[in-house]
């Protein structure tokens, strides 16, 4: 799974999940949050080989996009999106059985919408990062 959090507003901006996530998979899902929310001034991942191939780094560098990777086995640099990722884990991964990869595409997705529209988060004053906003699933609903 791909996670792609906004730091300053917590808001979850989506979850690629796959069997595996490529550097054209990084592209694809940062295009299109570019074209929806706008060019950012820069981007905060680990050093998985999906964010650090050179097709990535060229690609955000010809955009502007200043690149921000976090130390080797550092989690805490990360902070937000580890924080996220261990809700999604305990509130939903740790509880289901995924017999199709569109099922836990469907599953994820619904999660990520009340992740962003319902769950109250402490930091926000225990309220949800984004819940005005008009959230479409990707998957069909």
């Amino acid at each position: 799974m791909l996670t792609i959090i906004d730091d300053f507003t917590r808001e979850s901006l989506a979850i690629k999940v796959a069997r595996r996530i490529r550097s054209m998979d990084v592209i694809e899902a940062l295009a299109e949050l570019f074209l929806t929310k706008g060019i950012p001034d820069h981007i905060r991942s680990d050093n998985g080989s999906e964010f650090t191939a050179k097709i990535v780094r060229k690609w955000l560098s010809d955009l502007g996009v200043k690149t921000l990777f976090i130390e080797p086995g550092s989690p805490w640099e990360n902070g937000y999106n580890e924080s996220f990722n261990g809700k999604l884990r305990d509130e939903l991964l740790n509880g289901e059985i995924f017999f199709t990869l569109k099922e836990a595409k469907l599953l994820i997705e619904n999660w990520r919408i009340l992740y962003n529209t319902k769950r109250p988060h402490s930091s926000l004053g225990y309220r949800p990062p984004a819940p005005e906003s008009i959230q479409v699933s990707a998957c069909g609903l």
